[in-house]
């Protein structure tokens, strides 16, 4: 998947992807927070970015993180 989100239209509505670039004391519970109202949720954000995740603990500031 690209690292931007794509504009074009006619894709499925997973496409409608946000990104977030980590910073210094994010972590998934946080952003599970900020973005869905629920820390629980982090396990949304791991999941969409396995392909760049090996464990939800170690996020690195400067990733961009799909949020979907």
């Amino acid at each position: 998947m690209p690292d931007e989100p794509f504009q074009g239209k006619g894709k499925a509505e997973k496409d409608a992807t946000q990104w977030h670039e980590v910073k210094k004391g994010d972590t998934l519970s946080k952003l599970a927070e900020k973005y869905y109202g629920d820390p629980g949720l982090y396990t949304t954000i791991f999941e969409a970015n396995r392909d760049r995740l090996k464990d939800p603990d170690l996020i690195r500031i400067g990733q961009k993180l799909r949020i979907p």
